[in-house]
């Protein structure tokens, strides 16, 4: 325990400059991925029908797209689904075939692959268009709503310039978070969308954390600039943030090995988040507020005006 109590003196602030530079690169690199290639986004968004077989031995996926885009399915997304046996199909709709047979006429033509052994039929999903859409909507939406409610909050809790850098670690961690999907086209689906949704809380709280003891130290020290302020405050809470961070992690390393294929993504956006919402607080949000110039003098008690003063005799 006295390793934890103890405050360490590391000038975190000092390499600011490198770290937003560091920011902004890999911002632009999110923001070109979404625009250029997008979200690969599940069925979930899409519709669709979801199918899941399972081969005896690995297979090779070339092959199996070739098969499916000479029957005519060219339009198929074929990827392994936990191992190199189990390959899953992702189809869109076809007009006159429900999600029965458009399964069974794909099952038929996969094994109809020479050498390919008995190929069995794991699951099948089916997600209308209509629902695809609103569900993409409704993300949208969800994301929309918790970040106006977070801007409201952070108006009304921090002064203008802290809110300032929370909301800058906010996007910043929401862009990265994407943006690693998006370049890796991970499969973006309804638990990933609930990840990004609990990124954001998280983020909220660690720089809340942070930019409370900041501002802490800024009455109660009577020397020291902003930056040395600044910096002793976030070596105070570092403790802190390294405890909750590393425990938190624990939990989703937990998921993300051991919780199946059906929550990797919401475990692997969540890995993400924590790493980046924790590098966010220090590095973005405090550096954010120190650019805009706040000092001691913004979070002065207000003295009320009007009070006489008694007359000496």
């Amino acid at each position: 325990m006295q390793l934890f109590n103890k405050t360490t003196e590391i000038n975190f602030l000092g390499v600011r400059k490198v770290a937003v530079a560091i920011s902004v690169v890999l911002i632009v690199i999110s923001l070109t991925s979404l625009f250029v290639r997008g979200l690969n986004l599940g069925i979930d968004f899409t519709g669709g029908t979801l199918i899941e077989v399972g081969y005896p031995q690995p297979a090779e996926l070339v092959e199996v797209r070739e098969t499916l885009a000479s029957a005519g399915f060219d339009d198929a997304v074929v990827q392994h689904f936990g191992t190199s046996r189990e390959v899953l199909v992702r189809v869109p709709p076809r007009e006159g075939l429900n999600s029965a047979e458009l399964s069974t006429r794909i099952l038929t033509v996969l094994q109809q692959q020479e050498g390919v052994g008995d190929i069995k039929m794991r699951r099948v999903e089916f997600v209308g268009p209509q629902v695809g859409d609103e569900l993409t909507n409704d993300g949208g939406l969800a994301m929309l709503y918790a970040l106006i409610g977070v801007l409201i909050y952070v108006a009304l809790r921090f002064e203008y310039r802290f809110a300032v850098g929370s909301v800058a670690a906010l996007v910043h961690d929401v862009i990265l978070t994407l943006g690693i999907f998006s370049l890796l086209q991970l499969d973006f689906d309804l638990t990933v969308l609930a990840a990004i949704l609990a990124i954001i809380g998280y983020s909220l709280n660690d720089t809340i954390v942070v930019f409370d003891r900041i501002r802490e130290n800024f009455i109660k020290l009577r020397t020291g600039t902003p930056l040395e302020v600044m910096n002793i405050s976030i070596n105070q809470t570092m403790a802190r943030t390294l405890m909750t961070s590393f425990t938190t992690l624990l939990v989703v390393l937990a998921l993300f090995v051991f919780g199946g294929e059906l929550i990797h993504g919401f475990a692997t956006a969540l890995l993400i988040g924590v790493i980046v919402g924790t590098y966010s607080s220090i590095y973005v949000a405090s550096s954010a507020a120190l650019a805009l110039g706040v000092s001691k003098t913004d979070l002065m008690p207000v003295e009320k005006e009007g009070v006489e003063q008694e007359e000496v005799p």
